[in-house]
């Protein structure tokens, strides 16, 4: 077999990153699937339906099929898949590749296997399911092997981790379905509330990207945005701050800082020493929000750092897994060990 073949999957409710082994990471798509609702044709995956979304006529409909870092929609989850691991491979080739998957920490049996399953029917010959945060710190440089605590924080578009390992495991960790979309929709929820403004997706997620912050006072920014007014009923624009987004945001904020406090306040004293000389690694694309570094380090008494390229940090821990799949291959999710039984 083509070791060249072998890939790993970041399968993530905003994004699907796709590393294959020895070429790096070669497919960076949102996790998005255009459908006609009428035919049940899939009219677009990834980017281009991506674009669809709030601006398609009555009989299309531009879904995410994974929510809150789970699959919501198996069907459409399999033909995005498919799609795009057909993207990546080589046609020409007949064999079948090994990949690895990741998935939320704190995900149930029934959800470990509906991914199985998605993967597998999607011309997968085997199949390892990875905790995301096991490949965030592996992603991030960590050596996650030796007799030591790490910590890794890994905000995602669905789901927020928070680890420690050691050996190799994860010794504690606590997960949230709190991410980048629920950042969004308290944008969304905040601007309704005070402006009476109604604001799709996509501008609530812009908003945060170009001015958004965690730490109030850190930074005074201002964007134009548009949406409908809920008043008049027509269009408008309104220009928010840094603060108000700051404010916006505070209750998810808030619900990630009580899982970190969480986990540091049942890890052993012995990684807990570790922790404070190693400092907290921040991965994931929710963690290039503004300030946040600092306001967990504030919160935490801990030094907290941005880790190299957060995004890809999952999608590369992935690809250091397959490395070293024999070393590490009883430690992953597999379909045998699954309960299958129905």
């Amino acid at each position: 077999m083509s070791l060249g073949m072998d890939m790993g999957i970041d399968l993530g409710t905003a994004t699907v990153l796709v590393h294959l082994r020895g070429k790096g990471i070669v497919l960076h798509e949102p996790s998005v699937v255009a459908i006609d609702q009428h035919s049940g044709k899939v009219l677009a995956v990834g980017e281009a339906a991506r674009r669809m979304i709030g601006r398609t006529p009555g009989n299309i409909i531009a879904t995410r099929p994974l929510r809150d870092g789970v699959i919501a929609d198996f069907d459409i989850t399999e033909v995005m898949l498919r799609y795009f691991i057909e993207q990546v491979s080589e046609k020409r080739r007949l064999i079948r590749p090994r990949v690895v998957v990741c998935i939320p920490a704190a995900t149930t049996p029934v959800e470990q296997k509906a991914v199985v399953e998605a993967v597998m029917r999607s011309g997968i010959r085997e199949a390892f399911l990875i905790e995301e945060p096991r490949a965030a710190a592996l992603g991030a440089g960590l050596d996650i092997f030796q007799p030591a605590g790490h910590m890794v924080i890994d905000i995602g578009g669905g789901t927020t981790d928070v680890a420690v390992l050691s050996l190799g495991e994860i010794v504690v960790t606590e997960s949230v379905r709190i991410g980048g979309d629920k950042f969004d929709e308290a944008i969304s929820r905040f601007v309704k509330k005070e402006f009476n403004l109604l604001l799709g997706e996509r501008s609530a997620e812009e908003v945060k990207i170009e001015i958004g912050t965690a730490c109030t006072g850190s930074r005074f920014l201002e964007y134009e945005v548009r949406g409908r007014d809920l008043v008049s009923g027509l269009p408008r624009s309104l220009i928010l701050n840094s603060e108000h987004i700051c404010e916006a945001i505070k209750e998810p904020l808030a619900e990630i800082l009580r899982s970190v406090r969480n986990v540091l306040e049942i890890t052993p004293p012995e990684l807990a020493g570790d922790i404070i000389d190693h400092g907290i690694v921040l991965t994931g694309g929710g963690a290039l929000l503004h300030g946040l570094d600092e306001l967990l380090s504030k919160e935490t008494g801990v030094r907290v750092y941005l880790a190299e390229d957060p995004i890809s940090c999952v999608a590369k821990g992935t690809g250091k897994a397959l490395e070293q799949l024999e070393k590490i291959s009883q430690t992953l999710i597999s379909p045998q060990r699954l309960d299958f039984q129905s």
